[in-house]
């Protein structure tokens, strides 16, 4: 198990989170960042230093792209997704409000498609100069855990289970996204067995410190290799991401601990 960390704050809001992403040693599978539910404008300086350390500890950093839950253009992702590369060579991407119901899936695949596509010019992939596609082999639809290596890594932050086929689209899938007065209580779809643990992130905001082992228990037995766990809430609008929680050095040491989870 490790974490999968949505860190959203600005590097001048959050300094010290964004040290500790950068500090060796963690069980950090990937870290996430929005400029302005997007690249922004304009490239940030102090966002493309603290990326860069990041990723010199050898942790993929993803930029986030709002799905709007299947209703943003196409043509409006492909270019903040250019812009995360041109700016901050992102390793991958996290759709944040991913779509999750079967009609959406075709668009869904597209997209991922193509950021695939893109991830693979940007770290030298053949490209198709005339249609502005990638030669290579789709990697839209089977993609597992291991695709970075080829087609960066994606992350669809569904927040829910989705329909069963979005699991053959992406390397991981938010299945939870919500506090824990909710997960404590959760449950696992069976379809979600068929895949590995390295597939599924639960992200639990609002989790009491005297909780953190029944949470990591939940995410074993639903079989998520991937969690964010926090003390934050979305109280008063808050953004519950926007910082780690006060145990994060506490929850690293347990998480190095912990047993694997179920398969």
């Amino acid at each position: 198990m490790g974490f999968g960390v949505p860190a959203f704050a600005h590097p001048l809001v959050a300094p010290t989170e964004w040290a500790e992403l950068a500090r060796p040693g963690a069980p950090l599978h990937w870290a996430a960042f929005d400029v302005a539910r997007g690249p922004g404008s304009r490239p940030d300086p102090l966002y493309g230093e603290v990326v860069t350390r990041v990723r010199e500890n050898g942790v993929p950093v993803l930029g986030l792209l709002d799905a709007r839950g299947g209703s943003r253009p196409f043509g409006e992702l492909v270019a903040d997704a250019s812009h995360y590369l041109d700016w901050y060579r992102v390793d991958g991407f996290y759709l944040d409000r991913a779509p999750t119901g079967r009609a959406d899936a075709g668009e869904c695949r597209r997209t991922v498609t193509t950021l695939r596509a893109l991830l693979r010019t940007a770290t030298g992939g053949d490209r198709d100069e005339d249609t502005g596609t990638d030669t290579g082999t789709d990697t839209g639809a089977g993609a597992g855990a291991g695709e970075g290596e080829s087609g960066g890594q994606i992350v669809l932050g569904h927040g829910e289970h989705p329909w069963p086929g979005y699991a053959e689209l992406a390397d991981q899938l938010v299945t939870f996204c919500g506090p824990w007065t909710s997960y404590r209580w959760s449950e696992a779809p069976e379809w979600t067995a068929a895949y590995p643990p390295e597939r599924f992130v639960h992200l639990v905001h609002g989790l009491p410190k005297s909780h953190l082992d029944s949470a990591l228990r939940i995410a074993r037995w639903q079989g998520a290799a991937t969690v964010c766990l926090t003390d934050r809430t979305d109280r008063d609008g808050a953004d519950p991401w926007a910082g780690l929680p006060g145990y994060w050095h506490e929850t690293v040491r347990m998480l190095r601990k912990q047993p694997p989870p179920s398969t």
